[in-house]
């Protein structure tokens, strides 16, 4: 990806198109995704005007969803072979607004902050009509130029009116479209080994083998280097549903996340020396936090036979799971490594379960956790 100060539309056109998984024939989905995000961004307004303060996450929301309408307009104009910028270019030569670069951008139609408006001209509700209707022009064939073009700019008035800013709405996209379908790259992954610059006591372990045994009394146990870690556990339900081997979960957010506040505290690897990192990243709110995340997995799950023979989870589930850990040092992850982490946990786990035990192989340099049955009792 370009740089924060450096991205181009014909940036994002070219950047965003590998995210883009549909049928390159196909214009009904595309068109009625744009409409439904229309929808998105009226609902979250509507909100926002219902619950004025007690909705402070608006413009995260917004931008969200004025980027996902974004997206779905870049691929109406990939199938059209018309340049997004170009769009962009013509619906910003109009009214109130200015394009924001050098002659020669505008020209190329590279535009670094296209179409920033010199001053509001309508009210949200008034520009939120006009985005509707213009969404719903696009449906039932294939768009003309115009027609897109007067969607744009009914779109770039509508931003100016909820007070976003196009280019963080371009680039956040950019982030949570790549993140959430692209496998993650090695440059992706920099900067997202958490503890490396800790000393060795005070790091997840690179690779690890952890023993889960479960006994007679139908509890399970947990060894580390021949040493017992945490309570015994059962199910504490009345339906068995194997939640007593939950413990994998944790140990998969470790090796593939890097993160996990709960097996820093198992195995004693806080980072105390850093009062900071200890008391925001590896206390008692984070463990709180990352035993929430793997228990409301843990019910999804139970409705989709503990991801068996899946290969995908649904985006809602990983967007929950993001506004889950806001705030923490995994928030940096990928949609698509917590994807991971979930499916090769949950793999390891039927085993478990099916086994009752075995032993849980982590290694943190490959990203990958897996499973080896117990030896033979003797």
């Amino acid at each position: 990806m370009k740089k924060e100060g450096s991205l181009l539309l014909s940036d994002y056109a070219a950047e965003i198109a590998a995210t883009d998984v549909l049928d390159p024939d196909e214009f009904n989905p595309i068109l009625q995704g744009l409409y439904g995000e229309v929808g998105g961004i009226m609902a979250t307004a509507k909100k926002n005007v219902r619950e004025r303060t007690a909705y402070p996450g608006f413009k995260k929301a917004a931008e969200e969803e004025f980027g996902d309408t974004l997206w779905y307009l870049a691929a109406i104009c990939r199938r059209l072979q018309i340049p997004l910028e170009d769009i962009f270019t013509e619906a910003a030569s109009y009214g109130e607004f200015k394009n924001v670069g050098a002659a020669s951008d505008i020209t190329n139609g590279a535009l670094a902050y296209i179409a920033v408006p010199v001053a509001a001209t309508a009210s949200l509700d008034a520009t939120l009509v006009r985005l509707g209707q213009s969404a719903a022009v696009l449906l039932g064939g294939t768009p003309a130029r115009n027609d897109l073009i007067a969607f744009a700019r009914a779109y770039l008035d509508a931003i100016h009116a909820a007070e976003l800013a196009f280019s963080e709405v371009a680039r956040g996209n950019l982030r949570k479209a790549r993140g959430t379908f692209l496998e993650p790259q090695a440059d992706d992954l920099v900067g997202l080994d958490f503890d490396s610059e800790f000393g060795i006591e005070e790091q997840l372990p690179r690779d690890f083998k952890i023993r889960v045994n479960q006994r007679g009394s139908g509890k399970s146990y947990l060894q580390w280097r021949g040493v017992f870690i945490g309570d015994p556990l059962t199910d504490n339900i009345a339906d068995s549903d194997g939640y007593r081997f939950h413990d994998v979960f944790h140990f998969a957010y470790a090796a593939i996340l890097h993160w996990s506040p709960v097996m820093r505290a198992l195995i004693k690897h806080k980072r105390k020396s850093n009062p900071t990192y200890d008391e925001e990243q590896d206390s008692g709110r984070a463990i709180v936090v990352e035993e929430g995340v793997a228990a409301w997995i843990f019910s999804r799950a139970k409705e989709l036979n503990f991801f068996e023979d899946q290969k995908k989870v649904s985006l809602g589930i990983l967007k929950t799971i993001g506004e889950f850990v806001s705030g923490y040092e995994v928030e940096k992850c990928p949609l698509k490594l917590w994807e991971k982490a979930i499916l090769d946990g949950y793999a390891v786990f039927r085993q478990l379960k099916a086994n009752q035990g075995g032993w849980i192989i982590g290694n943190r340099e490959q990203r990958t956790i897996k499973y080896m049955p117990l030896e033979p009792e003797k």
